[in-house]
């Protein structure tokens, strides 16, 4: 496909780069995608998934990770103040592209093979699925990170043939569930809502007496099909989309996002579905404060990537500790912020020098980068 070459240019002028926001960004891109990495938990949630009867004549794409501005937002409705649109959420390649920040992209994908249009062109039903790695700035703490994995399915057909329902969403959903907890798992379903889908749910299964959100679903939003070059007139469908590490979380009770990244063999072999998690060792987190002088412009989200940068996988969490104005003091244009950074290593005690050694680092770049005031 032309979007190929095209990512592949994006990319080879990603390399050329050399500032903080480049670097970060292909680190990211390097990543492995887990759901293709072989003993991953990831992978087997999505081959259980892919592997459900009403999937075997899906198609399986992998589309790009660098997608045009448009499309993720602008013809999957995104409203126009939507979050995701601003470089406080979403990370931009350039003005006009972004990293993937969700895989509910491959719709555009779909449509665009050849196959795919002469299918629709005679008027026979189509369906697909894609599952990977997307990206969003996000907080810091035991169950997120801004490299994460989704799966989303789609199919449509005539509306003269079938007319989409939510019970066909609560069917989809309850196959997707039973594979991954097994039959026996309790449900239940809330009105929900998305962009690209209306009317829309969500599922929630219950663990431990707690009901917990876990898969949504939709029928297909006439406006994206119109979007996308599909008549809402003639066509009709669902939709899903979850992420696949809250799924694994629950599935394994793992007590951190940052296990389905490790390398330690101890935490490895424990990695399999349905598997509850034993931790190898409880090490003692270290932590350090810092105090900060900003202007007002200061977006957390972008500071969570300088710590993340500097601190990879040894800071466990950044925690929110004061957050106040003071106009004799500061001036009417700034804020004073304090931050909690824990450190913690799965597999091993940290050291107060190494850590010590990050903290600094992040001191100086807090100024450096954001023009902050250290306290």
């Amino acid at each position: 496909m032309e979007i190929d070459k095209s990512e592949k240019k994006l990319i080879e002028t990603l390399r050329k780069r050399h500032d903080p926001e480049a670097e970060r960004l292909k680190r990211f891109l390097a990543m492995p995608d887990l759901t293709r990495a072989p003993g991953s938990p990831l992978a087997d949630l999505a081959r259980r998934i892919s592997s459900l009867p009403r999937f075997a004549t899906f198609k399986n794409l992998n589309v790009p990770e660098i997608i045009p501005y448009d499309v993720s937002f602008d013809l999957f409705n995104f409203p126009k103040n939507h979050p995701a649109r601003k470089p406080s959420d979403t990370y931009f390649v350039d003005k006009n592209h972004v990293l993937r920040t969700h895989t509910t992209v491959m719709w555009y994908y779909h449509l665009n093979l050849p196959e795919v249009k002469s299918k629709i062109k005679k008027g026979e039903s189509v369906g697909a699925y894609s599952y990977g790695k997307v990206y969003r700035k996000d907080e810091i703490d035991r169950e997120h990170m801004n490299v994460f994995h989704q799966m989303d399915g789609w199919y449509l057909c005539r509306r003269k043939d079938r007319v989409i329902a939510i019970n066909d969403l609560k069917e989809v959903l309850t196959e997707i569930a039973r594979a991954i907890f097994g039959k026996d798992i309790k449900y239940r379903f809330n009105v929900d809502e998305f962009p690209y889908t209306d009317p829309s749910i969500e599922m929630e299964i219950k663990i431990s007496d707690r009901w917990i959100e876990v898969l949504g679903a939709g029928v297909v939003r006439k406006v994206v099909l119109k979007n996308l070059g599909v008549d809402p007139k003639e066509y009709n469908g669902w939709a899903f989309g979850f992420g696949l590490e809250r799924l694994a979380i629950l599935s394994m009770d793992l007590p951190d996002i940052r296990l389905l990244w490790s390398q330690d063999e101890r935490v490895k072999k424990q990695l399999r579905l349905g598997n509850k998690f034993q931790e190898v060792s409880k090490f003692p987190p270290i932590t350090r404060d810092i105090s900060f002088i900003v202007d007002k412009k200061f977006i957390p989200n972008d500071y969570f990537d300088l710590i993340r940068d500097l601190g990879s996988d040894l800071v466990e969490e950044v925690k929110l500790l004061d957050k106040y104005s003071n106009q004799k003091k500061f001036g009417t244009d700034k804020l004073s912020y304090t931050y909690r950074i824990i450190y913690r290593k799965g597999d091993r005690t940290l050291l107060s020098v190494e850590v010590d050694k990050i903290q600094k680092k992040i001191y100086n770049k807090t100024a450096e980068r954001f023009n902050a005031e250290l306290r």
